[in-house]
């Protein structure tokens, strides 16, 4: 156990530094191994295991399909749409901001690649209107956090991969979880929009609806048959991923004509990258894993999970373990293939419902892309609004404050992210 506890600390001191998660990891790993005395070869033996899950083969898919829909310009056309949807409104542009990201999250389901495509354009909008450059980034920042819920979900498909949990359940468990976060979010706009005084961007147009939604109808395509193909079971997950590829494709090059192939083989050049990072990182956090199981760390937190909460209700052993995974969040990043291995025997022995906990990982994602130390969101959107982070971290605090609380509302109301999924599926 201590040389457990000593690797999670290196890990956690490495990452603290600011050295890239996979060097940290590979250290974690190593230190764990040899603290406990175990077989060197089960590093990489226990690396393959952690790679040999179908479900991961969709993910290099879905990274390369959102890629190409991001550079293939729908950013802006989702942007035109959600602007004659809700510019009208007091404090106009931020609510297109968010319903932007709402829209840009089904094609994508990242909350760095909704920050590259939307928030792009929509954050020097906001600034020429008059936005204060903190306000446009915070808006952004955390209204990128509505993708990962809303599907095809990047973090969702690792927590498939993790656990073994039906992806396609896991996709419809985000779908309503994620619109109601956005109308949070909507109402925290309407709200700072009175108390600041912010301007309507345009006059309501039947007519601008109709137009723009007409430019945008196909990029809503995508997500509505791959998740109805998973639903009805017409593809896998993977054969789902080809299919998101094959369209963007088609989209892009055939359609729209906004990439040329000397581009589209940049896009490809680019997500083979992020996915080998992605891969690297999965297979590193299951040796980790197997490492802190083999020290008994899942059977230590079961017993403090169950100290720290009295009685037999859930509610107190979830938001426990949710601390404790927005903690992680604020340090890892993916959270999910580090963080689930460990918790996940623990979930099973208290019958937490996995779809439920999965829309929970989702959320201590958001959060922990909103938060110091790392803050990756932040990070993004202070350079493209080149404003100072701190100020941006102070700006969203009205938006931190209303994903925790819905947080909170998640846990104790399981059937948000659990009766769709029921209903749909049976």
């Amino acid at each position: 156990m201590t040389g457990a506890l000593t690797s999670i600390g290196l890990l956690l001191a490495l990452l603290g530094l600011g050295v890239p998660m996979i060097s940290a990891l590979l250290a974690a790993v190593a230190l764990a191994f040899l603290l406990g005395g175990q077989w060197s070869m089960m590093i990489p033996q226990s690396m393959i295991s952690g790679m040999s899950t179908f479900t991961l083969l969709s993910l290099p898919l879905f990274v390369l399909a959102g890629a190409l829909m991001n550079a293939g310009g729908l950013s802006g056309r989702l942007f035109d749409f959600a602007r004659s949807l809700v510019g009208w409104m007091r404090g106009g542009l931020a609510h297109v901001n968010v319903l932007s990201s709402m829209f840009f999250g089904g094609m994508v389901g990242s909350s760095s690649a909704d920050l590259a495509g939307s928030g792009s354009v929509i954050i020097p909008a906001m600034k020429k209107e008059g936005y204060p450059a903190e306000v446009a980034a915070a808006v952004s920042a955390s209204s990128s956090g509505i993708g990962p819920l809303i599907p095809p979900s990047s973090p969702m498909i690792l927590y498939s991969a993790v656990t073994g949990t039906s992806l396609g359940a896991l996709f419809l468990a985000g779908l309503i979880p994620g619109i109601l976060l956005g109308v949070v979010f909507m109402l925290v706009v309407a709200f700072l929009a009175r108390r600041q005084g912010w301007k309507t961007h345009g006059a309501f147009s039947w007519g601008e609806i109709g137009r723009s939604g007409r430019g945008a109808l196909l990029a809503f395509g995508m997500p509505a048959i791959i998740v109805g193909g998973l639903v009805a079971g017409v593809f896998t997950p993977s054969e789902g991923g080809a299919f998101g590829v094959a369209y963007a494709l088609f989209l892009s090059v055939a359609v729209y004509r906004s990439l040329n192939w000397k581009q589209v083989y940049r896009v490809f050049a680019s997500a083979v990258q992020t996915t080998g990072e992605l891969l690297l990182i999965v297979s590193l956090s299951a040796a980790f894993g197997a490492s802190l199981s083999s020290a008994h760390v899942p059977q230590a937190l079961g017993d403090l999970i169950s100290l720290v909460s009295f009685g037999d209700g859930l509610f107190l052993k979830i938001l426990f373990l949710m601390a404790l995974a927005i903690i992680a969040g604020m340090f890892l990043d993916p959270l999910i293939p580090v963080f689930v291995p460990v918790v996940l025997p623990a979930l099973l022995a208290f019958d937490i419902d996995l779809i439920h906990f999965g829309t929970l990982m989702v959320m201590a994602v958001v959060i922990g892309q909103l938060t110091p130390p790392l803050a990756m969101s932040v990070i993004i959107v202070s350079r493209i609004a080149n404003a100072d982070q701190i100020r941006i971290i102070r700006a969203n605090m009205p938006f931190l404050i209303a994903i925790l609380a819905f947080t909170v509302l998640l846990i104790a109301v399981p059937s948000l992210s659990t009766w769709l999924p029921a209903v749909a599926l049976n």
